[in-house]
């Protein structure tokens, strides 16, 4: 029971650190244009 103690704090700090990385891309604009690398991929050189 005392795990509990140190596995819950790591979990919501965990939980944090996913949506800051997430915030983070979004604001980088990973997500701006999605088909733009299929695209890419399947256009050729």
């Amino acid at each position: 029971m005392d795990i509990l103690y140190l596995l819950v704090p790591i979990s919501v700090l965990l939980v944090f650190v996913i949506i800051g990385i997430f915030w983070w891309a979004l604001q980088g604009g990973q997500f701006d244009n999605i088909e733009r690398e299929g695209e890419r991929i399947l256009g050729g050189d």
